[in-house]
């Protein structure tokens, strides 16, 4: 799984260790990626970085067989309104919500398609699905990610590969919104303010857990999934 250094992705790899999957951790941040690895034996950690056609291609020769395959390389810059947008930020995530899950994809797909089949699950967003001021570049990027796997699952009909999106609303990880917000912490924290319960990276790890431990036949095409307190991106009830 990419992505699989911190939060959901780190989360995801433990929960699919506990179903029994040998999982491979890919990621940029390898210290990070060793210290997971260290503490789960099913773990094991591959630097990877989905924006390079080279570390992809890497990954791919190292892999024989695969099972499940978790593309949850993304995340998100800047809440600036689109008449003050940089777009290296927007090129940016696009390069890693969206063209990193077509690299990883087409690389590994020969893979899934071995044995009895594969499952490709995609970490998209309730931004790929909803708009929000201030969220152009993320949401046009998720929008694009989940084009891709819908797109993806009519292309792919017929053959013995599932495909699956999860989609979050407000998940509270220790870097999403520090990343997204320039590393300003006082800011960060205040996304969560006063908000009772938001969801955490073992919510969604259970939620991709469930969809891939489904029977081979059943294929889950999108869970979304939000905190009880968020009704939309810009709806969310605050003590």
């Amino acid at each position: 799984m990419t992505g699989a250094s911190s939060g959901i992705g780190a989360a995801t790899a433990r929960r699919l260790a506990a179903e029994g999957y040998e999982v491979v951790a890919a990621a940029r941040r390898r210290e990070r990626l060793d210290e997971l690895a260290a503490s789960v034996p099913a773990i094991s950690a591959v630097t990877l970085d989905v924006t390079s056609a080279e570390s992809v291609a890497e990954l791919a020769a190292s892999l024989d067989d695969v099972a499940v395959l978790v593309n949850n390389a993304g995340g998100a810059l800047g809440v600036e309104p689109i008449e003050r947008a940089d777009p290296a930020d927007w090129r940016q995530m696009y390069e890693t919500n969206v063209i990193g899950v077509l690299r990883v994809t087409q690389a590994l797909l020969p893979a899934l398609e071995r044995g009895a089949g594969g499952h490709i699950v995609v970490t998209g967003s309730i931004a790929g699905h909803l708009v929000y001021e201030g969220g152009a570049g993320y949401t046009a990027a998720k929008h694009g990610a989940t084009a891709v796997v819908e797109t993806l699952r009519l292309e792919l009909n017929g053959r013995p590969v599932r495909v699956t999106e999860v989609a979050p609303g407000m998940v509270h990880t220790e870097e999403f919104s520090l990343v997204r917000l320039r590393g300003d912490q006082t800011a960060a924290d205040r996304v969560y303010e006063g908000v009772k319960n938001p969801l955490t990276a073992d919510d969604i790890a259970d939620c991709i857990a469930f969809a891939v431990t489904r029977p081979a036949h059943v294929n889950i095409d999108l869970l979304v999934v939000k905190p009880l307190a968020q009704a939309a991106p810009y709806k969310v009830a605050r003590s």
